[in-house]
């Protein structure tokens, strides 16, 4: 479960065994956890997280987008 970025107390990671789904990050904060596909970045799912964290954490995953995706491709390639 590589960490690809930390920011503001977010971990986004991804888990080793999902290169059966298309491109996603999931991002963590104590007992929140939600994920973002990347193509187009969009939520796919949450647990806990209020709206304004997510609008907060989506405009993240847009800013790091083309990072994360090479972290994706060079993980699970």
């Amino acid at each position: 479960m590589p960490t690809v970025l930390r920011v503001e107390g977010f971990r986004f990671f991804f888990w080793s065994n999902e290169r059966n789904e298309p491109a996603h990050v999931h991002v963590k904060r104590q007992d929140c956890e939600a994920k973002f596909w990347l193509t187009p970045v969009s939520l796919a799912s949450n647990e806990g997280f209020n709206t304004a964290t997510l609008n907060r954490l989506q405009r993240l995953v847009r800013a790091n987008r083309n990072s994360i995706l090479e972290k994706w491709h060079e993980h699970l390639s």
